[in-house]
């Protein structure tokens, strides 16, 4: 709450001389913070709530659910039934921004591409495709239909569309979390409504009305939205929220994707090891998506992996509270930023305190790009690898350059014992979404970026 440039009792000059980050977030620069309250993956572990049981028993829940996918979304059947996305090197890429940057990238780059996932071709469904699942499971069970052993292709028919249709589900979101949300309860059968902020493209909103789901809009941003929608969801005890600022079960699915990755890791023989470090770059909104993502990469790689998670300057929600210590009891408008972005997959305001805190023991740290940095180089990996993204997914690809550019990180590879291992790291950007975009608003995106270039 701000009174006369106060937050939480504090005046913005009394955060900025104990926390300086907090003066460069505020002046709109581009930063970094490295968390200094990092701890051994053994210890962090050893401490946390969640576990390695938790993610499998996830996994396995995804695996059940397999024979479904096949039958009722066919784009499935090539992996099985299993949602997944592939790796891939991108050199060309690299050689651009070593000769922009001047100045070498460590290890091989590579592109978890996130963006092409099947069904709503973006990160979120991983944790949103997930929770539906574990909800409809849950209900399934409780009313007699479903019994261990049972072949789960049978949820494609009418005896379970008809007790989902007796049941709703709600969902805040800048977007993406709504599609996943909206095209996978629609499929099962339940009644969706999705409140979006009015930072979501409208594409988003159309074509989650074209599935039969309810869009209420908003005209603040994403906390407003997800406020709401909770509020009226409390009132039915029928409504299944999901809670993206909070949700363990989000958190879950989401964690998931290491297992995965570990495979494709395996069978491309990149090593990962104390020799062989991997650097993940996860573009973050609210948190649970990347926070998720991050928690499965410590439990599977431990030390051998570092997490960073990538905001826009305008909102870099995560950043400011983990920074501070303070997570969701701040915001960025608390201290005059707009969280006004072209990004609008990351335009939140306030950072899930759920995800702040469980993962301060396992972030190396955050940092901060512009919106102009994104679109340039959304036009330059179009252009040099024939992937088109939308502009909040290339916030990683910022991240391999800031860890000799920028001071902070420069110091954490050399806290970490690193700097004679980056020449055998593997640098990975998680491509978060694009493949669902329309082709005239990607081309939209990409023009916008080749002007910037060219100026």
């Amino acid at each position: 709450m701000v009174t006369e440039n106060t937050v939480l009792g504090k005046t913005w000059g009394e955060w900025e001389e104990a926390f300086p980050i907090v003066a460069e977030i505020r002046a709109l620069r581009e930063t970094g913070w490295q968390n200094r309250e990092k701890r051994s993956s053994k210890e962090a572990i050893a401490n946390c709530e969640l576990t390695m049981a938790d993610v499998l028993d996830a996994n396995k829940r995804l695996e059940r659910f397999a024979p479904y996918f096949e039958a009722v979304f066919p784009e499935t059947a090539s992996m099985g039934g299993i949602i997944e996305s592939p790796i891939r090197e991108i050199p060309q890429m690299k050689n651009v921004l070593e000769a922009q940057e001047q100045r070498g990238l460590p290890g091989k780059l590579w592109l978890k591409l996130d963006s092409h996932l099947p069904i709503s071709g973006s990160i979120k469904a991983r944790g949103g495709i997930y929770e539906i699942l574990k909800t409809a499971e849950e209900i399934a069970i409780r009313h007699g239909l479903l019994h261990e052993g049972d072949n789960y292709r049978m949820f494609d028919s009418q005896t379970f569309r008809e007790l989902f249709s007796q049941y709703s589900v709600g969902v805040g979101s800048t977007g993406n979390l709504g599609l996943s949300i909206g095209i996978m309860s629609a499929k099962l059968g339940f009644q969706v409504t999705v409140h979006m902020s009015a930072d979501a493209r409208q594409w988003k909103k159309d074509m989650l009305r074209s599935k039969g789901v309810t869009v209420m809009e908003y005209e603040s941003d994403y906390s407003v939205a997800v406020t709401e929608g909770r509020k009226l969801a409390e009132k039915d005890p029928y409504c299944h929220f999901v809670d993206d600022e909070n949700s363990q079960t989000l958190f879950l699915g989401y964690a998931v994707a290491a297992l995965r990755l570990k495979k494709q890791l395996e069978e491309q023989k990149i090593r990962v090891d104390r020799e062989h470090p991997l650097f993940v770059y996860l573009p973050c909104g609210v948190g649970g998506g990347p926070g998720g993502v991050a928690f499965g990469i410590k439990l599977v790689f431990g030390d051998a992996a570092h997490c960073f998670f990538a905001e826009p300057t305008h909102s870099c929600c995560m950043m400011l509270g983990m920074a501070t210590g303070e997570n969701h009891r701040v915001s960025v408008q608390d201290f005059g930023v707009d969280n006004i972005t072209v990004a609008d997959g990351l335009a939140v305001g306030r950072a899930s305190g759920f995800v702040g805190q469980l993962m301060r023991p396992f972030m190396s740290g955050c940092y901060s790009l512009t919106d102009e940095r994104m679109y340039r180089m959304l036009a330059q990996l179009a252009d040099s690898e024939n992937i088109y993204l939308e502009p909040s997914a290339l916030a990683g690809m910022y991240g391999p350059i800031l860890l000799e550019k920028l001071p902070a990180f420069r110091e954490y590879v050399e806290r970490e014992g690193l700097t004679d291992r980056l020449a055998e790291s593997t640098q990975l950007v998680w491509a978060t979404g694009g493949s669902m975009v329309p082709k005239e608003e990607m081309e939209r995106y990409y023009w916008k970026g080749k002007e910037l270039l060219s100026e």
